[in-house]
């Protein structure tokens, strides 16, 4: 029963992410919105089924989540931890740590994501953990949200991936780029276009166009723009972006624009929703993907 009500509460809550925003207020593009309600949705309707076998058949049921059953749904499948920290079942990638202590085994950041799925359910049944882990589909390691459930001494769980950032991300490290290059341009535009310069997270880089003749300054994924003129660069669908957002930044200190760019992350051409902020002589801007 309360498994069922904490389905019905994430439920409203990625339902609510599709819902408008108030007045005055700005919500999030509906697609990227609506696509992580379909997969926080798929995750939790596979782990419920999980639940649900694994109460019938106990220990039995780890032949259906190990195999190329119904309980694999493209990048989505179930493992089982127990509570001694040994993977017992495992439908993806982590199938090769079957039978293995993985407690204290950390992502590509650091983060003991087993080892904090396992405190959490100490004081409770269900919860969630937040980590990276290789997606087979894209083979890359990407941000992955998990859903577990405990049955006795076993975990369930599911996770969908996450590779594409939020608007609030985008919004935070803007203002982060902006703060960086208030404080010292020359060392802010080093710091942009290194990969490890701590401004490239996730599908997220920091780009910046000088004012005064269009041309990059900075770019977090495409340093071969560097010195090169933006106001001739133009979308797949040939719009002039950077000129766009330069005209934009005659009138007021900061905008907005969408188009289509290609995703480092996906690799693929996708829409694209940029932010950006006037900061002296330099456009400074960063965007998210929309789905």
């Amino acid at each position: 029963m309360r498994f069922g009500m904490i389905l019905r509460v994430l439920a409203m809550l990625v339902f609510s992410l599709m819902l408008p925003a108030a007045q005055g207020e700005e919500s999030p593009p509906v697609s990227a919105a609506a696509a992580s309600a379909s997969d926080a949705t798929r995750a939790l309707g596979l782990l419920a089924r999980a639940v649900a076998l694994y109460r019938q058949q106990g220990d039995e049921a780890f032949a259906a989540f190990n195999g190329p059953t119904d309980f694999i749904d493209a990048e989505l499948y179930v493992y089982v931890l127990g509570t001694n920290g040994v993977m017992l079942a495992s439908g993806g990638s982590s199938a090769a740590l079957i039978g293995r202590q993985v407690k204290n085994m950390r992502d590509a950041f650091g983060t003991p994501f087993f080892w904090d799925m396992l405190e959490k359910s100490k004081t409770s049944d269900t919860g969630v953990v937040e980590y990276r882990w290789l997606n087979r589909l894209h083979h890359k390691p990407e941000r992955k949200i998990t859903y577990f459930h405990k049955v006795g001494e076993r975990l369930l769980a599911v996770g969908y991936y996450v590779p594409r950032a939020s608007p609030e991300q985008a919004g935070a490290l803007l203002e982060r780029a902006v703060a960086a290059v208030t404080a010292d341009p020359e060392k802010a535009l080093t710091a942009f276009n290194d990969l490890n310069g701590g401004f490239i997270e996730d599908d997220l880089y920091v780009f910046a166009v000088s004012l005064d003749d269009g041309k990059f300054r900075a770019h977090g994924v495409s340093p071969r723009l560097l010195g090169t003129d933006g106001y001739a660069l133009l979308d797949p669908k040939g719009q002039p972006i950077i000129r766009q957002m330069v005209d934009a930044l005659k009138e007021k200190d900061r905008g907005e624009l969408a188009y289509a760019w290609r995703n480092p992350v996906t690799r693929k051409v996708e829409n694209k929703h940029t932010q950006f902020r006037k900061v002296g002589d330099l456009l400074v801007g960063v965007g998210y993907y929309t789905r």
